[in-house]
């Protein structure tokens, strides 16, 4: 079939490889550097105690069969060293079918992490890598030109992206309405960058600018994405300028990263084609049935992209190959931070030595810049974000938080920048505080070189010790 390959888009199927490929890779080193302490057998949210109450067929994951931090280890491993070789071109030197399949391993090895990760993983980017990451498999490799259909399918990705993201604001806080959100957003947003507080202070009527012009990129471009070329491409490079605007303001994961290998499946790139051979029919009959399956999944997608009751951030199938997204339908007008704290006291006061637990990217010490870290993602910091927000958000893992800290564990400590105490000296007793965090003027960056200022609200726990060490004092 002459229509079923675009074989000027060769270069830009390369690049999407390469680029996804790298994704994947900084999603399974993360996977690999923090499970123990989030999911291990001793993790604060615990796998074996997961696949023992949900079963197989509503969380598919080859941890089902069997667990072991060993495996977990191997899996992610594993997972990094074929992102590597497929980063490197590896599927380009192998015959289709086994390119293909190829491709097929980091999918099922990430979707099996993802389907256990609870709370740690319930982020939209999880499900957008996986989905991204199924239809990569049937892109095929040098041996064809890039299918259609397929492309077809990654704008399709995006659109639902796009667009859906554009539906929530407009249904959800009524300052992206009235265009003030980025009044606040830059300062409340989940991790800020080292940009971030210069956005912020950017001039009220270009935030008003910036929040207009994310509608019409929302809104209005992502339907130019099925337009003929020129169009198409104009369109996907304008999705790519504003997601390297957001790359700046902020640290999101990998989301922007992933949201511009999907703009490149309509950003025909200039460059020589090399000659290609005719897609085998059973690649045709392949990709088309997967096409069509596909496009009947996305029936809940778009159903629940038209409802008023719109919901962001959800998989409809167990497989995450057809999802729904979006992002701050509603936005803090002030930003809390749990700040945590420990003393060697047995008998804990306020005049106590209380020393604070640094994190890596969450906001602490008024002094210290923020750090880029996306698209590596911290998720603990980013979960402590949502703790602030209330402790409902908190009320699976904060406990076991607390106690690994007392006991000085290794693999939760290196989840943190800095631990107070040294290895062989765990403190007595924990606690944690409520603040609330603003970003300084230039005045007060100028004379006091904080970048944040923060006030106490409440006690958000209270000082805390083992179970065990009280029973045995």
């Amino acid at each position: 079939m002459d229509w079923f390959t675009a074989p000027d888009y060769w270069l830009s199927r390369l690049v999407l490889q390469r680029a996804l490929a790298a994704v994947y890779l900084v999603a399974f080193l993360g996977a690999a550097l923090q499970f123990r302490p989030l999911l291990g057998e001793r993790g604060m949210l615990p796998i074996p105690r997961f696949t023992a109450r949900v079963p197989f067929k509503r969380a598919p994951s080859l941890f089902h069969l069997r667990y072991s931090d060993r495996l977990f280890a191997g899996c992610a491993w594993a997972g990094c060293a074929v992102s590597a070789a497929l980063l490197a071109g590896a599927h380009d030197q192998l015959p289709l079918w086994a390119g293909m399949l190829l491709w097929l391993v980091p999918w099922a090895l990430y979707l099996s992490i993802v389907n256990v990760g609870q709370t740690w993983y319930a982020f939209g980017w999880e499900s957008l890598l996986l989905e991204t990451g199924f239809l990569a498999v049937f892109l095929g490799n040098d041996e064809v030109a890039p299918p259609v259909v397929v492309l077809f399918l990654l704008r399709w990705i995006l659109f639902r992206v796009e667009f859906g993201a554009g539906l929530i604001k407009l249904r959800g806080d009524a300052c992206w309405r009235k265009l003030t959100c980025l009044d606040y957003h830059h300062e409340t947003q989940p991790m800020p960058g080292p940009l971030s507080w210069f956005f912020h202070h950017l001039p009220r009527p270009l935030h008003r600018v910036e929040v207009a012009a994310n509608h019409v990129t929302q809104l209005a471009v992502p339907v130019l994405l099925f337009a003929p070329q020129p169009i198409a491409s104009a369109a996907a490079a304008l999705m790519i300028a504003t997601q390297l605007w957001l790359v700046l303001s902020g640290n999101f994961s990998w989301l922007n990263w992933i949201t511009i290998v999907l703009a490149l499946s309509a950003l025909r790139l200039p460059g020589t084609t090399p000659a290609t051979s005719p897609a085998p029919l059973w690649y045709e009959i392949l990709v088309l049935v997967v096409a069509a399956f596909l496009l009947f999944l996305s029936y809940r997608p778009v159903a629940n992209m038209v409802s008023r009751r719109q919901v962001m951030n959800r998989s409809f199938d167990p497989l995450h190959l057809v999802n729904t997204y979006g992002a701050f339908g509603s936005v803090s007008r002030i930003r809390y931070e749990v700040v945590i704290e420990g003393t060697l006291a047995e008998v804990p006061g306020q005049d106590s030595d209380w020393r604070e637990y640094t994190f890596k990217g969450k906001p602490g010490d008024p002094h210290r810049w923020p750090r880029q870290f996306a698209p590596y993602h911290l998720r603990l910091d980013w979960l402590m974000w949502f703790a602030a927000l209330s402790p409902g958000y908190a009320g699976e893992w904060f406990g076991a938080l607390v106690e690994r800290l007392l006991e000085n564990d290794p693999g939760t400590l290196r989840l943190l920048r800095r631990s107070p105490f040294p290895p062989d000296t765990p403190p007595r007793h924990i606690r944690a505080r409520l603040f609330r965090y603003r970003y300084t003027t230039w005045h007060e960056l100028r004379e006091t070189g904080a970048c944040w200022d923060r006030t106490f609200v409440r006690e958000y726990l209270p000082p805390t010790r083992l179970a065990r060490a009280a029973d045995r004092s």
